[in-house]
């Protein structure tokens, strides 16, 4: 007999459908109304900008010591909610693949193998928490992910060699979350994995191989795995994309940097920075070469049957958008499925192979 609580997550974890409420409320924006949601944001940057400064933040009970900065905080700005208004999940909470249902086999889910532990983050829950502290393998994660940027990226969160964990600061630079530790209140960008300001401020974490892809691939993969359901299911709604038609916009949300030329700011592109020299290309032309290997034995490979999670108001009924693989010889390298705002944003001298 199933123990309460792996009932309970059993429940959870089939409760991932979207209501049909949820389903019918929130359909795609159009263009038009995109266009005057975009023109009213950015009217409001400025003032939101002047507002977004350090004496502001002090008021609002932050510790951070701003006099130590690596980046111009008038770029930083309020992405609305208070700090840990978008909640992290600092107790998470797992069940076997075995017994996972609930979640359609296209679906995305972030990835992570250490020591042969395997365990699925599916993008339904990260993009209503944005930051799992977790431990896998005996190693302390930060698994993130910033829905604006589709930035995916888990952390090792032993910092100088103190373990802490993470938060959302409710502040975004280059529309791309910024994350404090709870030691130091140290401000982090979540691309770059950098403290940005606070005592901290230069220090980089140490980024640990992950995958972004379809919910099956993983079963497949890591039939022994477990997969992150909610701890409460009704906390949020699981399943719904608050941010419906982003990745098929004109333009980024509460970004004001420069525009990438020749590629629309909100294709996908695949970074990787394990080499000498970042190296970014179009998730357009691993579809069509369906196998990159760079000069140093990069293997950049298309993977599809992936569904973006910033498309449908349903996640499940995203549109396929694929995926890949990153490997060198057979091992799994940090890389990021991102969109080319991002690369232009922080990584301005790198171009985007098309």
């Amino acid at each position: 007999m199933a123990s309460a609580s792996a009932l309970a997550h059993k429940i959870s974890m089939t409760g991932f459908s979207p209501p049909a409420s949820a389903k019918a409320a929130t359909s795609r924006l159009s263009p038009v109304l995109a266009i005057v949601m975009v023109t009213m944001v950015s009217l409001a940057l400025s003032t939101v900008a002047v507002l977004a400064n350090p004496d502001r933040w002090a008021a609002e009970g932050w510790k951070t010591d701003f006099a130590k900065t690596s980046v111009d905080l008038s770029t930083v700005m309020s992405g609305g909610p208070p700090r840990d208004g978008i909640p992290p999940i600092d107790d998470p909470q797992f069940l076997p693949v075995s017994e996972a249902g609930g979640l359609d086999d296209k679906e995305p889910v972030m990835t992570v193998v250490i020591k042969d532990k395997a365990r699925a983050y599916p993008l339904r829950v990260m993009t209503w928490h944005e930051i799992v502290n977790d431990r896998l393998g005996g190693r302390a994660i930060a698994v993130t992910y910033c829905p604006l940027c589709n930035a995916a990226i888990v952390f090792d969160r032993t910092v100088e060699g103190s373990e802490t964990t993470f938060g959302t600061t409710g502040k975004l630079r280059n529309s791309d979350l910024v994350m404090y530790d709870r030691e130091t209140d140290s401000w982090w960008q979540q691309f770059t994995g950098e403290a940005i300001a606070g005592a901290r401020t230069g220090v980089a974490l140490k980024v640990i191989p992950s995958r972004l892809e379809a919910w099956a691939t993983f079963r497949d993969r890591h039939p022994d795995g477990e997969v992150l359901t909610p701890n409460n299911p009704g906390l949020r709604d699981y399943g719904r994309n608050p941010y419906s038609g982003y990745d098929s916009s004109s333009v980024p949300f509460l970004y004001r940097g420069p525009m990438p030329e020749g590629i629309k700011p909100l294709s996908y592109v695949v970074v990787v920075r394990d080499g000498p020299e970042p190296v970014a290309v179009s998730l357009d032309k691993v579809r069509r070469d369906n196998k990159i290997r760079l000069d140093d034995g990069t293997l950049i490979a298309w993977v599809p049957g992936v569904r973006s999670a910033l498309d449908d108001s349903a996640i499940p009924r995203g549109r396929e958008i694929g995926s890949v693989t990153v490997t060198r010889d057979g091992e799994d390298l940090v890389h990021e499925l991102t969109f080319a705002f991002v690369v232009t944003a922080f990584l301005p001298d790198t171009p985007i192979l098309e």
